[in-house]
This record gives structure tokens, sequence and C-alpha cells, in this order.
């Protein structure tokens, strides 16, 4: 979904009205991030998508039907004057245009930091994404440095897919990437660096690994 000019940079879908997770139920939410940049501050994030990736109460995990159903998404105004054009190859983003068009940060993160804690209700939020150090570091700057509240994941509320599977499959870190993942647990989603498409993408691939009961060796 990489949004034309004049196209609205904000696309929030909700849950059924009505669901509540109990208190200590883990609520899982996919993050994916497009930056024009390596790290946060100097370059900026372009665009991001948290979808609800499932939920776990100690005994059962729960996954959603349809891993759009419950998404935010969104694209902002960049935060410098900094940027690399390779990133911008990669995400085919319009930087110019998110230069006059993109949400102001200190919305679009208020925005989603109260969407997560509306979905969230007594439960615990926690950030997925695989793998999880790229996107974890610049989100957790954003919240931090533009939510009124800070982040709804707080300092260390977060999952990485790719220990996961490294440590069912009994695979080095190097083996559990994303070249390697075994049909089994891939998802029907295509990756295109559009942060929702790879969102929801993530959020199959999650939902996959925590369902699996794991072997030596996944790859197929």
């Amino acid at each position: 979904m990489r949004t034309a000019t004049g196209a609205k940079t904000t696309q929030v879908t909700q849950m059924e009205s009505g669901h509540q997770f109990k208190e200590r139920t883990d609520v899982y939410f996919s993050a994916d991030v497009e930056t024009d940049g390596p790290i946060p501050g100097p370059f900026s994030i372009l665009s991001f998508a948290l979808v609800f990736a499932g939920s776990f109460d100690g005994t059962r995990f729960s996954r959603p039907q349809d891993y759009r159903r419950c998404s935010f998404y969104v694209e902002m105004r960049p935060i410098s004057q900094d940027f690399q054009p390779e990133a911008l190859r990669v995400n085919g983003l319009d930087r110019e245009r998110l230069c006059l068009e993109g949400r102001p940060p200190e919305i679009a993160m208020d925005d989603a930091a109260n969407w997560v804690r509306r979905i969230t209700g007594e439960g615990r939020p926690v950030l997925v994404a695989y793998p999880l150090s790229f996107d974890w570091s610049w989100l957790y700057w954003y919240f931090v440095r533009f939510a009124k509240a800070g982040s709804p994941f707080r300092h260390s509320s977060c999952f990485d897919i790719k220990t996961a599977i490294a440590v069912k499959g009994h695979l080095p870190i190097s083996l559990a990437s994303r070249p390697n993942l075994s049909q089994l647990l891939r998802s029907e989603h295509r990756h295109t660096h559009n942060a929702l498409d790879d969102a929801a993408e993530q959020a199959e691939i999650f939902a996959n690994v925590f369902e699996w009961e794991g072997d030596v060796g996944n790859r197929t």
C-alpha cells in the first residue's frame, strides 16, 4: 500500500467491539518500520505498521483469522534533512511528499500508543519483529521521544522471532534468518517492503512459530 500523492497517510482497523483481554495476557503486535537510514535521530521513520498477531494467557495461544482486520499504519513527516538514497529505493516511499503531507510524529506516535493500549485493555502489549533489533530500536526511540505517555511496550516488552526459531529449531542464529525459513513456518502474505504488508506477513510467521513444536534443523 504505497500511497500516492494526496492519499491518506494513516490507516487504522479495529478489533471487534466488546473484545477484552484479561490481566496477565500477552497481546502481540507485529511491527514493521520503513526508514530513510540506519539509526533513529539522524534519520527518520517514513512509515510503520502494527498488526495484531495473537494473544497468550499462559495456557492457550490464539491467532487472528485475518491479520489486516486489526492494524495500524501511518506515514510520517521526516524529522531531519539526512537520508540515504538506497533506503528510499528499497521502500519506494516519496520522501519529498512526506515532508509536506506526512503525519507529524508527535501525533502519529500518540495515535499508535493509544491504539495499542485500546486493543490491549487489561492485557500486556508485546512488540514482535523478525529480527527484533531494528524495528524495536526505532519504535522505542520514537515512542519515548514523541509520545506523551511514552512506549506502550515499556522498555522490554518484546519478542524476537529469529531467536525463537533458533531455539525451537536447534539452529545457530545465522540459520534462523528469512532465507532459511522452513515452508512450514512461512506466511501466505508477500514481503513487499510496504510496512503494512510486511507486518501482516510477519504476524503470520510469528503465529506459526509460536504453535510450532520445533525440530532439529528446520530447513526444507
